[in-house]
């Protein structure tokens, strides 16, 4: 399985400035939690999910599928067990709590949805400069820009040290979830010295190529806002009111529940 997320698609989200697609995610992230009512966290959802369609991107769902059950699922039940409402609906759950934790589900699912997508559109050298043509400090943007690459580093490392005790004779994947996970955990040692190895010779790199010596730089990648990018984020901020006029007007809430 290839451990980076970023899939490279002829399409018109592709083809977006990666600012868009940053003021594009924190406006998803805006509507995510602008609504409690599972209704509209649905609606919301539905329009992340088009938006990834657009993209062809919701292949890479299926890669946080288990994550998105889980979290879904955890979070509708601790919150009907802590939060309580007016309505009785099954033995100590209320209606009200079991809609609240639907709400709080579909708000964590959303934002996790459209961060996948935003990774899955956009490359890790576009981020990076999108970041400082937006007046973040390079150094700040150079360290998201590691991070977003030290996660595929780390599962290939895992990946290949689980191959190489595959052929030693040990099998991962035999007995149940507490047993796999058991066997999993020494693995973690060799990840972790791997990981720290590669970021010490990282770091020698850097200094070798005189990071930071400037305090100006040049950029390979040039971009540039065009027409559809205006266009794009005129529609987002149109959206973006109506969502707030419909929240300051009273939709969208839950009422007669109780944290």
């Amino acid at each position: 399985m290839d451990p980076f997320l970023y899939l490279d698609r002829d399409t018109f989200v592709h083809r977006l400035d990666p600012r868009t697609k940053m003021f594009l995610l924190v406006g998803a992230f805006v509507l995510a939690f602008l609504f409690l009512n599972p209704l509209y966290g649905l609606v919301v959802l539905a329009a992340v999910l088009a938006f990834g369609a657009l993209a062809r991107s919701l292949s890479n769902l299926g890669r946080i599928r288990f994550i998105l059950v889980a979290i879904a699922l955890v979070t509708t039940a601790l919150w009907c067990i802590f939060a309580s409402g007016e309505t009785p609906l099954f033995l100590f759950v209320e209606l009200e709590a079991l809609l609240y934790g639907i709400g709080v589900a579909l708000r964590i699912s959303t934002t996790i949805i459209a961060g996948m997508i935003f990774l899955s559109t956009t490359r890790n050298e576009e981020i990076t400069t999108g970041l400082v043509k937006l007046g973040i400090p390079y150094r700040f943007a150079f360290a998201v820009s590691t991070a977003l690459r030290l996660v595929p580093a780390v599962a290939t490392t895992g990946a290949t040290i689980g191959q190489a005790q595959r052929s030693r004779g040990l099998d991962l994947d035999e007995g149940g979830v507490l047993e796999r996970v058991r066997k999993r955990v020494p693995l973690l040692i060799p990840v972790f010295v791997s990981t720290i190895r590669s970021t010490n010779i990282f770091s020698m790199a850097l200094e070798s190529k005189g990071f930071g010596a400037s305090p100006t730089r040049s950029y390979f990648l040039h971009l540039e806002m065009t027409r559809r990018d205006a266009i794009v984020l005129v529609v987002v901020a149109l959206l973006l009111a109506v969502a707030l006029y419909l929240r300051f007007a009273g939709y969208g809430g839950l009422e007669g529940v109780t944290r």
